[in-house]
């Protein structure tokens, strides 16, 4: 059979000032086309684009990205503040019901930053907007200067739950990764259960308790480097492996609507 397909949602992005685009990391579409072995497939998730239905049938498997942008506050019932940032009511509005509908049939997705707080979001958390005003916490926001090695390098550690998910997966306790958020969990969602903190307890590493399918979602950048960081690396090959798993399951049934 082909690749399956797995949907990597983007982000709105004015080019020069001027253009409107939507836009995907690189490296998002190298993950999962080199390491998942899967075919990325760029979404512009904007509702007057592409419906959840249609993207739950034509994708195997959803990649939810970082991105500038950050979850409306709306979204979980509080009012917007400056320290909120900006936002993409667009992209809320395609991938908090896409996580709640994947979650349900148990198609797989991958959270990364912004995409591991939308799953909070989507099953009814909240989120600080600044964790880096909380007192005892540190700064996890990407360093302002550098190049690109430099502003993804590993920063702090990650402890995951002895006997996790996480655990079994990476086969450690404790792992190394980037850090370039400024958001963070601030009450969980339903079912979601967080498998590993930061130094400082922030959390940054979550699936969905009962799922069906494959539900991981972490704080930090897992894209950078995927094919050689040793826990990146095993994360989209278990996503991969997830989403194979799923289309296998549905080729059937595809097969039978397309004809």
């Amino acid at each position: 059979m082909a690749r399956p397909v797995v949907g990597i949602i983007g982000n709105s992005y004015l080019m020069n000032d001027q253009y409107p685009t939507h836009a995907g990391g690189t490296m998002n579409s190298d993950a999962v086309s080199n390491v998942s072995d899967c075919l990325p497939l760029l979404i512009p998730a904007d509702p007057r684009y592409v419906a959840v239905e249609e993207l739950l049938e034509v994708c195997d498997g959803f990649l939810l990205t970082g991105g500038r942008p950050n979850v409306h506050p709306e979204e979980y019932g509080e009012p917007a503040t400056e320290a909120h940032g900006e936002f993409d009511r667009a992209r809320d509005a395609i991938t908090l019901p896409l996580v709640r509908a994947c979650a349900d049939r148990g198609q797989p997705f991958f959270g990364i930053c912004r995409g591991f707080q939308e799953v909070n979001v989507a099953l009814g958390g909240t989120l600080y907007p600044e964790i880096r005003d909380l007192p005892g916490r540190q700064n996890h926001r990407m360093p302002p200067d550098g190049s690109l090695e430099e502003k993804f390098a590993l920063r702090h550690v990650v402890t995951l739950t002895e006997g996790g998910v996480f655990h079994g997966l990476l086969g450690a306790a404790e792992v190394m990764t980037n850090t370039l958020h400024g958001q963070g969990i601030k009450t969980l969602g339903e079912n979601i259960v967080i498998d590993g903190h930061a130094p400082d307890g922030t959390p940054e590493a979550i699936y969905v308790k009962d799922a069906p399918g494959f539900t991981l979602s972490v704080q930090w950048h897992p894209e950078w480097d995927a094919a050689n960081d040793p826990v990146s690396r095993p994360l989209f090959q278990a996503f991969g492996r997830a989403v194979y798993a799923w289309a296998e399951r549905n080729e059937t049934s595809r097969l039978q609507r397309l004809a």
